[in-house]
């Protein structure tokens, strides 16, 4: 009798799931595919990055951007016509606006300012980028190239207002110029520590680039270190950081920030053949540009240290001319008389390897080190 019930039990719970399962298949047989649209994309919170401690934190540029935008501001510069200008850019006395340099199959370099040219029927012409506001009471970091020689400086803030700003001082060696507005309790962009910014950081460029006010772009530090030679100024110190964040003519004196919003340095020139961006653009360290602000702040001219040597980057070929066995560092070529290094005991075949504890493998990190210096 038992075994009977069980076996009753059995085809019951049999007959039931057979159930269950043929009206889940006539269920599914009569259900209505729907295509969803997703409003918000998941990566906004799924995509990472490493921080220097190496902790992931959110790779999210539009609140970096939210950040930096009301610190960067659009500068025009008008100068008057004094004599017959043609059509091509316009040179200033000290030729700060090179068309191209290098040779004519290498790499071509400028500076990302439009070029200058005389409106039809004025006798003024107008050339436009950008600033970077440094401090809340309406200091302004630019290029000099962006303002040199004007006759008249117009600056416009993210929100439209409008001022007309003077020049505190300017420095051909660096391409720096700081402005002033009269303005108070103004958004800034502070610096951060351009020494430690790593090859493949995320960075991004802020400015006005083709007359486009406010354009965000984003890129990676591609280089440190460069020495492009399009300052021709005597004691020219070129120590850029290269970015392949598009940088257009008006992004010159720009704001180039990391993904904490702090001020990397200041966008300067483009490598093109066109006068377009390629894929490289060149910013002056954050630390050079503190420097050159808080000179012109305090002494109204930039002081700054000289080592009085002649030097070459180190590399293989080198290494092996002067039969030495390291490749990475500054070789000191010759010494002035009465120099600096010379009383510091450096002597000619020394390979300079860092400053301050700092490593510096080329010609320009080491200048750019002393440039530092008053």
């Amino acid at each position: 009798m038992r075994k009977n019930i069980i076996s009753s039990g059995l085809v019951a719970l049999l007959v039931s799931l057979t159930s269950i399962g043929l009206f889940y298949h006539l269920e599914k047989s009569n259900e209505v595919i729907k295509i969803e649209h997703i409003n918000s994309s998941p990566s906004r919170s799924a995509v990472y990055t490493l921080d220097k401690d190496g902790s992931a934190i959110p790779l999210n540029f539009n609140k970096t951007a939210e950040k930096v935008l009301d610190g960067v501001v659009h500068i025009k510069a008008t100068h008057v016509n004094k004599g017959e200008i043609g059509t091509e850019s316009y040179r200033g006395k000290e030729n700060y606006f090179p068309d191209f340099f290098g040779d004519s199959f290498g790499p071509q370099y400028r500076f990302e300012a439009p070029n200058y040219s005389p409106r039809r029927n004025s006798p003024a012409r107008v050339g436009t980028g950008s600033g970077v506001i440094v401090h809340s009471d309406g200091f302004i970091a630019t290029n000099n190239h962006v303002i040199a020689d004007a006759d008249d400086i117009e600056v416009t803030l993210h929100d439209n207002r409008v001022y007309k700003a003077r020049i505190v001082g300017s420095d051909p060696s660096t391409d720096l110029a700081l402005l002033q507005i009269r303005e108070e309790d103004l958004s800034t962009v502070p610096f951060t520590n351009s020494d430690q910014i790593d090859i493949g950081q995320w960075v991004l460029a802020v400015g006005n680039p083709m007359g486009l006010n406010s354009t965000v772009t984003a890129g990676i530090v591609s280089a440190k270190g460069r020495n492009i030679n399009i300052l021709r100024d005597k004691y020219a110190i070129e120590d850029f950081i290269q970015t392949d964040a598009a940088i257009n003519p008006g992004n010159s004196g720009g704001a180039l920030v990391d993904l904490q919003g702090g001020l990397v340095g200041i966008n300067t020139a483009i490598a093109s053949p066109n006068g377009a961006f390629a894929g490289y653009g060149f910013a002056v360290p954050a630390n050079i540009v503190e420097k050159v602000v808080e000179d012109l702040l305090e002494y109204g001219i930039v002081q700054r240290g000289v080592l009085g040597v002649m030097i070459r980057s180190m590399d293989g070929n080198l290494a092996r001319e002067k039969n030495l066995d390291v490749i990475r560092g500054v070789y000191v070529d010759s010494l002035l008389e009465h120099s600096a290094a010379k009383q510091a005991g450096v002597k000619v075949g020394d390979v300079i390897k860092k400053v301050n504890e700092i490593e510096v493998n080329t010609s320009p990190e080491l200048q750019g080190m002393i440039a530092r210096h008053r």
